[in-house]
């Protein structure tokens, strides 16, 4: 090693190993932190969100952890009558910094073309905006699996269709954020990959900007009952949302509770037990969305608050956000 030119060979071979290991610590460290989205569930006339605006010394813990408060705006407008009170919700909502986003339609039974569903829906949208919600986003509710499966239009019509509902958004409401959720494993990989790139490709043709993130709705307890999908299936559209540019959303609930239920094995620990269960599965294939979503549309868990207690909702969003995703700077 006293060769001089030896020793220039091994210092240079090191510095290109340091230089290539602080480029990927710089990378990793680069990387956004995720995005979380917290949807409590509506039923009991909108129990939870009351709670949850009504004592907010109750889950302060949590709110610090989440990015997103969301709803559907059909329940927004059905259940949410009082414009006071939803004034003074937004209000609580900006003060802790808290985005808001609402799940909508963009074809449904009751509306039939983008257009239609647009058109019911803005006065909704423009009513919260007037209140003081400050309108982050929304995700559409399954268009493609609405035309398959229950108004059982051809999937170029769902493609059409929905790209006539985004371009009704982009021009109403220009700055808001528009992803789509669809559901898997009833919808294959393959069939969500063609999907996306069907509706990217129509909405650059019509001059609109693209989908701002593509979120799974993952039916997960069919991989055991009816051995049907798998999560390294959905980590492969994980990485193909990656190289499109699409920030990839998953949803994170009690997908075997219903089932449970209906066979009384279900009590007020199942739904946190299944969140955290999908939480490690899908870290497990290394899976990590760029939104991770924690949302409840059936009815469980029984209790929203306190935090710090077991069994309620909060507590559910509070560990899970703790165990999984990396902490705000």
């Amino acid at each position: 090693m006293n060769n001089p030119r030896s020793v220039f060979v091994l210092l240079s071979a090191v510095g290109v190993m340091f230089c290539a290991s602080a480029g990927v610590a710089l990378a990793q460290a680069a990387k956004a932190r995720p995005e979380v989205w917290m949807g409590p569930p509506s039923y009991d006339n909108g129990r939870f969100v009351r709670e949850l605006f009504e004592k907010p010394e109750a889950w302060k813990e949590t709110r610090s952890l989440i990015d997103v408060f969301f709803c559907a705006d059909l329940s927004l407008q059905k259940l949410f009558t009082n414009d006071d009170e939803l004034r003074r919700w937004f209000g609580q909502l900006n003060d802790w910094k808290l985005k808001f986003a609402m799940e909508v339609g963009a074809i449904k039974p009751w509306g039939l073309t983008g257009e239609k569903c647009f058109n019911a829906e803005k006065p909704i949208w423009e009513r919260a905006q007037r209140l003081g919600a400050n309108l982050y986003a929304i995700a559409m509710d399954e268009p493609f699996l609405c035309c398959r499966e229950h108004i059982k239009k051809p999937d170029d019509y769902a493609v059409q269709e929905t790209a006539n509902y985004i371009a009704l958004v982009r021009k109403h409401f220009p700055e808001m954020r528009i992803g789509d959720i669809e559901t898997y494993p009833s919808i294959p990989v393959a069939d969500h990959i063609w999907w996306i790139e069907a509706l990217q490709k129509k909405l650059a043709e019509m001059g609109v900007r693209g989908l701002d993130f593509y979120r799974l709705d993952v039916n997960w307890s069919n991989f055991t009952v009816f051995d049907r999908g798998s999560w390294p299936e959905m980590k492969k559209l994980e990485r193909y949302c990656r190289s499109k540019k699409i920030p990839f959303s998953m949803v994170y609930w009690a997908s075997g509770q219903p089932l449970l239920n209906r066979m009384k094995l279900a009590d007020a620990s199942t739904w946190y037990i299944e969140i955290m269960y999908q939480g490690y599965a899908y870290a497990m294939c290394q899976g990590a969305p760029d939104q991770y979503v924690i949302e409840s549309w059936i009815e469980a868990p029984p209790r929203c608050l306190p935090e710090n207690e077991e069994g309620t909702f909060t507590r559910s969003v509070r560990d899970f956000v703790k165990t999984f995703v990396k902490p705000k700077s």
